[in-house]
Formats: structure tokens, sequence, C-alpha cells
């Protein structure tokens, strides 16, 4: 791969997803700046707009990815980040603010399937796709962390830099698109032409049901189940945590889980082992993590973020591995992963009213332990 390309790749990654986690920190006063609604209400449906939106399209665009080609949709998540991220700027009508955070998902559902198919077709894809979620997780980590150190000077800085960046890539993607583009497109239909059969979902729905089969049921689980534990943890910490350790300690314990992330992502790519073994040590550190979090949260947030850095390797290399159109199985495993990290909190707070934050947790953990015990 030339360097235009896997620059526009790592540059898309860290960008999409630093706009994205730029706005949590600051939900509520975004909530607020609206006339019509504010509070926890919507917050939260601020919060589940993106994440909504990003499942929605995975598995639909990493079906047309693979149709019309990869860098399109790579192209088309950068302009609709920065697209929403301008919307977000200028607006402060939370209805508007809504369809900016659904744009984000479908740019971030547009951008992961078509950007993980290209990564894992290169000759040592284990270290690029390591070197991609390291950017990933850092965009995260960068996008929380600017916004809370800018919040207070500008409520929107952080999503000022993310946006002006997001542009700063489209004007790259539209000075090198020819040198970008033509090479993948050979052999490629136009995208504006429309299939003569009636066979673009109809083949993809029978690869899916395919790929849902019993022999790979425990990858889609595993993966759904590793960030669903994410997702439960980040979501009640802090009402668990309330009153026994500062608002500071609790933000560098959630920011330790992408940094271990990054690292370990990096690291586990350069490993010289199969993707089964690379799965089964990340679920065993995420386990534990989720468990030493209930007293140590440094240590539990860091060894969660460790074993999910380690266990995405795998997962993708495993998803590469697999007899069906790349881009419709990195969609599905894209899938997999914003679904357990929108759909878990949500069945994890059907329980609170009957058990308390710590055996939840300890039920999380030892769920997601269990999944070390599966076959496939």
């Amino acid at each position: 791969m030339n360097f235009h390309r896997l620059f526009l790749i790592y540059g898309a990654a860290f960008t999409i997803m630093g706009l994205s986690n730029a706005v949590i920190p600051i939900l509520p006063e975004l909530a607020d700046l609206s006339n019509l609604y504010s509070g926890g209400l919507a917050s939260s449906m601020l919060f589940s707009a993106y994440f909504l939106g990003a499942l929605g399209t995975m598995l639909p665009s990493g079906i047309l990815a693979d149709k019309f080609g990869n860098l399109k949709f790579i192209g088309l998540g950068i302009i609709l980040t920065a697209i929403s991220g301008l919307i977000i700027l200028l607006s402060e009508n939370l209805w508007i603010l809504l369809i900016a955070r659904l744009i984000e998902g479908f740019a971030c559902g547009a951008f992961l399937p078509a950007a993980f198919t290209m990564l894992s077709k290169l000759r040592n894809p284990g270290r690029y796709i390591g070197e991609f979620v390291f950017l990933f997780n850092g965009g995260l980590a960068a996008g929380a962390f600017l916004s809370g150190m800018l919040a207070d000077t500008y409520l929107k800085g952080a999503i000022v830099i993310f946006t002006i960046i997001a542009f700063l890539l489209t004007i790259y993607l539209i000075s090198k698109y020819r040198g970008l583009v033509d090479p993948e497109s050979k052999g490629k239909e136009d995208i504006f032409k429309v299939p003569e059969n009636s066979d673009l979902f109809r083949k993809p729905y029978r690869e899916i049901k395919e790929l849902l089969n019993r022999g790979n049921s425990g990858l889609w689980l595993s993966s759904f189940l590793l960030n669903g534990a994410i997702g439960v943890l980040v979501a009640y910490y802090p009402d668990y945590s309330f009153g026994t350790i500062t608002k500071a300690q609790l933000g560098i314990s959630i920011s330790s889980l992408y940094v271990c992330t990054m690292v370990a992502s990096l690291i586990g790519g350069h490993f010289k082992v199969n993707e089964k073994t690379l799965i089964r040590i990340g679920m065993g550190f995420s386990a534990l993590g989720v468990l030493f979090a209930i007293k140590y949260p440094l240590f539990g947030f860091s060894s969660l973020g460790g074993g999910a850095g380690v266990a995405t390797v795998g997962f993708a290399l495993a998803v590469a591995r697999m007899n069906a159109d790349r881009g419709l199985a990195m969609g599905l495993f894209n899938t997999t992963i914003y679904a357990g990290l929108s759909l878990a909190p949500i069945i994890a707070g059907l329980f609170t009213d009957v058990m308390s934050f710590e055996k939840l947790f300890i039920a999380n953990g030892c769920i997601l332990a269990g999944t070390l015990i599966l076959r496939e």
C-alpha cells in the first residue's frame, strides 16, 4: 500500500474517533444549550445517536464497499465526519445536534469495515491492523482528554480541532483522489451504475447466514461480550465510584483503558502466534481487568484495555481468514463491536434495581471469562 493511502486511513481513524469522543465529556452542556430540552434524557439521546448511526450502517457499508471499492467509503467517512463536526460547531438546537451525531455514526459505519478490509489484505496484516487500532484508540483518548481540558476555555474547543483536521483530510483526499482511487477501481463497476441483476444483497444475505453458522458463533459472541463489558464498565463506573475516588482519578483510570488498548494492539500485531491464541490471551486479561476494577480501578481498566487491544487484533485476523467477501465479514465484525458497546449497557441497566453495581461487575467479568471455554 502506498504512503498516501496509509496516511489517509490512519489519519481518518484518529480523527473520526477523536471527534466522536470529544462530545462525550460535554454532553450535559451541549444538551443545555438548547431551549427545548435539557437533562439526562437529552444527554443520553446525544450519546446514543452516534452508536445507533454506526450500528445501523456497519454491515450495509461493508457489503457495498465490496461492490464499489473500499476507498470510496473511506472517503465518504471522512467527508461525513467533517460535515457533522461543522454542524455541531454551528448549532445549539438539540434536534440538529442529534442529526449531526447520527451523521457521525454513519461516517464511522462507512469507514471502519472498508479500512479493516484494506489493511487485512496487506502482506503483514497483523502489523497494520495493530497500528490502526493504536490510532483508533489514540483518537478516543485524545478526544476525551482535549474536550475536558478545553471545556472551561471554550466548550466546543476539541470539536473545533478535530473538525479542522477532518476538513484538512478532505482536502488531501480531493487533491490525491485520482492516485488513490484509480488503482483500486480497476475491475470495479462504476459507483453510480446500478447492477443489472438483483444479486447485490441476495448473495451477501446467503454469506451472512454462512458466517453466522455454529463454527463462527463463538467469535461473534466473544467480540460482542468483550465490547459489551467495556461499555458496561465505562457506563456505570462513575456512579459506582461516586464519593470513593476523585473525578481526576476516575478520568485517569478510564483514560488508561484507551492508552493500554493502544499499546497492546501495537505490540499484539507483532506477536508470532495465531489469532486464536491472541484472542484467548486478550479475553483472559480483559476478564481479570473487569474483576480487578471493582477495587483497583487504575489496574483494572488498564488490564481491560490491554486485553481488548490484543483480542481485537486477533478478531480482525480471524475474520480476514474467513471464506467470504472481506468487506462483508469486516462489516459484521464491526457490527458486533458496536452492538456490544450500545446494547450491553442497556441490558445491564435492567438489573440495576435488583443487583448492586459490584455484583453487576462480577457477573460481567465471569461472563467474559466464560468465553475462554468456547471451543471455536
